[in-house]
């Protein structure tokens, strides 16, 4: 029974699926781990600790979180509550308003930026303007200069009106007026009128905004495209000059294109060069835009397939549009695609896929890959999603709450997935200037926090001294604290308060959480093809850098590894990270071929990075 030597150097391909246990052929194998939990994988191969969260605020209840950047100098992080707009710059709360969007709308809210103005949607919103002038918020509906009309109405139904100017009344000879017609817009005759009331489905009142020329019955008439009656835009981007609108809740599939250099007026005239444009999505199924998104082309997202639009530049008479894929996205709620490297990244329909749309020179066509295609466990209906792009992470935020996070490096040929979990869950996420936000649920109430590279905890306030207070979030928590680096006792919140025996300058107190890494079983298939029998873990050698503690589990429970000088006290001082190999010895044979040989599992809040590890095996025939 010669003893076979195996060195790990990479956990690049992330946590991968049960269900390639069976596929050791695979080269995702080799690089791959069976868990990784609360470790970011580094672009050199080695996995990492994940930074804690900072406490930043309570909120008042679940809430969508927006990234706004006013200038090159100024960002700020919007968050969307149940009628209200809180503005958050650094870390402090600079500003909230009130808002008409409700708490059951956050999930299908859309939103698009151009320069200061921010652009919310929904299909049962009028688009909400948000502005930033002079130091003054405001929340206030998007002005339309020219509103686009169409006819709705199938078939004949002429209207009268019982005058040219002032207030009208409008009849009609067949059903077509309804409450939600209020404030729309008719056009007769090309002569534009408001609805002021509505008596009956054939009778409303108006005021005339252009004179009519003619009172008599006419079928020459249409309506204002967006209203309450049927519903506003779902989608919207700024693609080479015009704001683009996909889709209402009454016209699913129809796309809006302003007039170039004036985003409010979609009145398409003439059809000249710079006028507005509107088309629908003709196919073989129903496609419902998700999602408009300014790429190299601007891609359309339906819930069936996706499209690229075409025309440099894009004109009545230039504009071509091509389905690509098919996968289609999500219709549950609004997940906005997001740009990584080049390529759109978006989710699903079936909620457990993750496509990049990329376009192909040699073919000129987009193409989707799934990201998720190893990991498909990690995908669970995602509910958000944001990129860090100064550390390459992508971050999606799923239904039970949990957070997978993948590594992507592509000319470094690293493309791994890990799973963050807390004493919570994660509810939304936003990026800017390069930090993460996250809502986070705890005990049935929301805070708005951030990964913090200096924080070792989560929900984690700092501070110093041996009295602290400021911790109301954490009432009646038993929580950790690390003082001046070092792990000491944990303290229960009483009145917003904890204490230590000990005071220190740097103080973190917070909620732990477990860091674990967990390889894929070994391969006991000889070269023959045969499957060979029991495994025993002869010897086992971790490669660390700067770790302050380890817990590794070789079948008999996790042990903490005492690397540091064992005279150092811990609760005097931080231990003293560690750069090196540590080698275990161990003992029993392994008749479970799944089960892993070792297990490193830890919540000391200290430094944690597993750079490689070699592992000496022995088999039976």
């Amino acid at each position: 029974m010669p003893s076979i030597k195996r060195a790990k150097n990479a956990f690049t391909a992330g946590e991968l699926a049960p269900e390639l246990l069976g596929r050791g052929d695979v080269s995702a194998w080799v690089n791959g781990a069976a868990r990784l939990r609360n470790v970011f994988i580094q672009p050199t191969g080695g996995v990492q600790r994940r930074p804690g969260l900072r406490h930043l605020s309570m909120l008042p209840g679940p809430a969508r979180l927006v990234p706004f950047e006013a200038s090159t100098e100024q960002t700020y992080l919007l968050a969307l509550a149940h009628g209200a707009l809180l503005v958050f710059q650094g870390d402090s709360l600079v500003a909230t308003l009130p808002a008409p969007w409700t708490e059951a709308m956050l999930p299908q809210i859309a939103f698009t930026q151009n320069a200061s103005m921010l652009l919310l949607l929904h299909r049962d919103m009028r688009p909400q303007a948000v502005t930033l002038s002079k130091g003054t918020w405001t929340v206030l509906p998007f002005a339309f200069s020219a509103e686009p009309f169409i006819r709705y109405v199938q078939g004949s139904a002429p209207l009268a009106v019982s005058g040219t100017s002032g207030s009208v009344m409008v009849t009609a000879t067949s059903p077509v007026f309804s409450t939600g017609h209020v404030g729309a817009t008719l056009r007769i005759a090309g002569r534009r009128l408001s609805v002021t009331a509505v008596s009956s489905a054939v009778q409303a009142t108006a005021t005339m905004l252009d004179t009519l020329a003619d009172t008599g019955p006419t079928d020459n008439w249409d309506e204002s495209a967006f209203s309450v009656a049927r519903g506003w835009p779902v989608s919207a981007c700024f693609h080479q000059g015009r704001l683009v609108l996909g889709g209402s809740r009454d016209l699913p599939n129809r796309l809006w294109f302003s007039r170039s250099a004036d985003v409010g007026n979609f009145d398409p005239r003439e059809g000249l060069d710079d006028q507005a444009i509107a088309f629908s999505l003709v196919s073989d199924q129903l496609n419902a835009i998700r999602a408009v998104f300014a790429g190299r082309h601007l891609q359309v997202f339906t819930s069936g397939a996706e499209w690229m639009v075409t025309g440099d530049p894009l004109t009545p008479a230039s504009i071509q549009v091509t389905r690509q894929t098919r996968v289609g996205s999500m219709v549950d709620r609004n997940l906005p695609p997001i740009d990584v490297d080049g390529m759109t990244v978006f989710a699903a329909r079936s909620g457990r896929a993750l496509h990049e749309f990329s376009y192909t020179d040699l073919q000129q066509a987009y193409q989707a890959n799934d990201l998720a295609l190893i990991a498909r466990h990690l995908i669970v209906s995602p509910v958000s999603m944001a990129y860090d792009s100064v550390r390459r992470l992508l971050h999606l935020a799923m239904a039970d709450g949990s957070l997978a996070t993948l590594t992507i490096y592509r000319a470094e040929e690293v493309t791994g997935w890990t799973r963050q979990e807390t004493d919570g869950a994660f509810r939304s996420l936003a990026e800017t200037e390069g930090v993460v936000y996250a809502v986070v649920e705890r005990a049935g109430s929301f805070r708005l926090e951030r990964f913090d590279d200096g924080m070792r905890l989560d929900a984690a306030m700092a501070g110093g001294g041996t009295e602290w207070t400021g911790l109301e979030h954490l009432e009646g928590r038993s929580i950790a604290v690390l003082a001046d680096g070092a792990p000491r006792d944990p303290a229960t919140v009483l009145n917003g308060a904890i204490s230590i025996e000990t005071g220190a300058g740097n103080v973190q107190a917070g909620l732990p959480f477990t860091h674990l890494v967990e390889p894929m079983p070994p391969d006991s298939v000889a070269t023959s093809g045969a499957r060979m029998g029991p495994v025993r873990l002869v010897a086992i050698t971790f490669r660390l850098l700067e770790t302050g503690a380890l817990s590794v589990d070789l079948g008999q429970g996790a042990r903490p590894v005492p690397f540091r000088r064992l005279d150092t006290p811990m609760l005097d001082a931080a231990p003293p990270a560690f750069t090196g190999d540590v080698t275990l010895r161990a003992l029993g044979w392994r008749r479970d071929s799944i089960a892993p040989l070792w297990r490193i599992a830890g919540d000391a809040p200290l430094p944690f990075t597993l750079l490689s590890v070699t592992t000496e095996t022995r088999m039976t025939d």
